[in-house]
């Protein structure tokens, strides 16, 4: 085991940024199941395109029933990410899709759409959404 081997593992990771509208709910779930699941070979980012002022208290609830913690994870603005180049940019709602920023030709732009829980208090929207998010990666990044 050589001391270095994190450094090479971590910049040959595929990079996924995780875009919508707000960034606190629906892309947090998604970048923190990919980090938890497919961290040996996925490095995920996730941002908005009108970042919110925190991570949805329900999407973190959501996210620890399955054993992955969001809390620290913050809302961020797509500007924050300059300069990172991504493997794929996967929009998960249609007005991240239409906002999105010009990435170069070489990264692969996926849309999923997701119901946005944002506007329910109802934990089992919140656990419905993230069973599709977790399916969806399980399903598109599983090389």
């Amino acid at each position: 085991n050589n001391d270095n081997g994190g450094i090479i593992q971590h910049m040959d990771k595929i990079k996924i940024l995780f875009l919508c509208t707000g960034n606190s709910c629906r892309s947090q779930m998604a970048e923190g199941f990919v980090n938890a699941l497919k961290k040996e070979k996925y490095l995920a980012y996730s941002a908005g395109t009108q970042p919110a002022n925190e991570v949805s208290p329900l999407a973190v609830k959501a996210m620890n029933e399955v054993g992955i913690d969001i809390s620290k994870q913050r809302p961020k603005s797509i500007g924050t990410l300059k300069g990172t180049s991504f493997d794929y940019v996967v929009t998960l709602c249609s007005d991240a899709q239409e906002n999105c920023p010009y990435f170069p030709a070489k990264v692969k732009l996926i849309h999923k759409g997701f119901e946005d829980p944002m506007p329910s208090n109802d934990i089992n929207i919140y656990r419905k959404v993230r069973g599709q998010i977790k399916d969806f990666i399980e399903a598109t990044f599983n090389e």
